[in-house]
């Protein structure tokens, strides 16, 4: 939308309907990481297609292009044909039945796909990832994974309570996923008296750089804590809201190395990266590692519906179970939700149905030309595209509100922050359309925080 046209429909009498429910959502709806009593402005989405949503902008109603996947789950845009009759089939048979005592085929099918798109080895052999626990959310399956992970020493008598990652990192907004999110530069730093203290290491150097010295480093800190370190638990390769930090496989093996030496587990968060959003099918795939304990979640319905899962190993399993509670104490209600699983599998058969990663490929290329402009900027501390993932890094903190409106002006919605302008397209996005993204992102930066 054209500055022009931009101050023509702020004069445009909005709808009532609309009116009131923008009020409504300001006195009595509570956004995610906002104030309830002083709200950021939210546009209201009236529906949404392919990779465009239809919203209203100052009272005008406008067709944008999605740039954050709906934060990075809608992996094959909206109204999806597929995905809506898979829905639609499922709803026919039930949309739900308690998971205690009870199956049905989607779980089952669901779960077939997953043990066979595993990384490493396949089902049967020594230290494939061949059982499921479904989970609610992404936050949820790493709940399960650390509660995993200290049964499966307490059934040799160990008491494990401690946890070994990395700062930078973001795995959840509930207790246990906080405790292990950065403790300092994260979002949950006004937490810090009331959640476990566990080990951080320095975020490993940036993808290319020098790794001596943080191995080193690496390496002390844990066998400084071996004996009490249960798992070791990172976003592979990626770390995701933490930072949007790209860094090399090998740091991911040296901490695999460090965990399986003494005795710790290995669990990988792949609640961002997976399901090939950085050029492979999971991030475990670049540093050829397969974790004792893997979480997967946002794409995995194609952004229909909250589910995750957690995928671990036979052997895993078995400690867990011989722990004195005996079983895994976890259970949602709306664990293995049909209607979830059903769209869910669906969506894995969708991405099996063509050439994904030549896909990302092509959509990686894309950014790099795209946002490569922005180096040049004196604004802009780093550019850097992984897989589908594209990062404009600003020297100062992001100006969230205006970066939004000027892309925005520019038919792209994007949800910058921290210092970070960035985009995780739905992988559906056209080469014109990724195209129309990058210019937005370059030129909202630059008219907002100079070239």
């Amino acid at each position: 939308m054209s500055p022009e046209v931009s101050r023509l429909a702020a004069l445009a009498p909005q709808p009532p309907e609309a009116r009131d429910l923008l009020a409504f959502d300001r006195e009595h709806l509570w956004h995610p990481y906002s104030s309830m009593t002083a709200p950021g402005a939210v546009r209201q989405v009236e529906s949404a297609s392919g990779v465009r949503l239809r919203m209203r902008v100052d009272g005008e109603p406008v067709e944008v292009v999605d740039a954050m996947s709906s934060w990075w789950c809608a992996i094959h845009g909206y109204a999806v044909p597929e995905l809506d009759a898979a829905a639609v089939e499922q709803l026919g048979r039930m949309s739900h039945v308690m998971f205690g005592g009870l199956t049905h085929e989607p779980a089952v099918r669901l779960g077939r796909q997953l043990v066979d798109l595993a990384p490493g080895p396949a089902a049967g052999e020594p230290g494939a990832l061949e059982k499921v626990f479904f989970a609610d959310s992404g936050s949820v399956s790493v709940e399960v994974a650390m509660k995993m992970a200290w049964q499966a020493h307490a059934a040799g008598g160990l008491t494990r309570t401690k946890f070994f990652t990395i700062r930078g990192g973001y795995h959840g907004d509930t207790f246990s996923p906080m405790s292990v999110t950065d403790p300092e530069g994260g979002m949950h730093a006004m937490y810090a008296g009331f959640l476990p203290r566990h080990v951080f290491a320095d975020r490993p150097p940036a993808a290319g750089e020098p790794l001596d010295a943080w191995t080193t480093a690496t390496t002390a800190l844990f066998e400084e804590h071996a004996d009490e370190i249960a798992a070791v638990i990172v976003e592979p390769v990626l770390q995701g809201a933490g930072g949007m930090h790209v860094y090399g496989p090998e740091a991911v093996r040296h901490l695999a190395a460090l965990a399986r030496a003494h005795g710790a587990l290995v669990i990988f968060d792949e609640i961002a990266t997976g399901l090939w959003r950085t050029g492979a099918p999971w991030a475990a795939d670049h540093a050829g590692v397969t974790p004792d304990i893997l979480c997967t979640g946002k794409a995995l319905t194609g952004g229909y519906l909250t589910l995750a899962a957690v995928l671990t190993t036979a052997e895993v399993a078995a400690r867990v179970d011989a722990s004195p509670a005996g079983a895994m104490m976890h259970g949602p209600t709306f664990m293995a939700n049909p209607l979830a699983c059903a769209i869910a599998s669906a969506n894995l058969d969708l991405l099996a149905s063509y050439d994904v990663a030549g896909t990302i490929e092509r959509l990686s290329a894309g950014l790099r030309t795209g946002l490569a402009p922005a180096a040049g900027f004196r604004s802009v501390a780093d550019v850097r595209v992984l897989g589908a993932v594209g990062v404009i890094e600003l020297q100062d903190a992001v100006d969230v509100a205006r970066v939004t409106a000027a892309a925005l002006d520019r038919g792209v919605w994007v949800r910058p922050f921290r210092n970070l302008v960035y985009t995780m397209p739905p992988y559906v996005t056209s080469d014109d359309d990724l195209d129309t993204i990058t210019r937005a992102l370059v030129g909202a930066v630059e008219e907002v925080h100079g070239a």
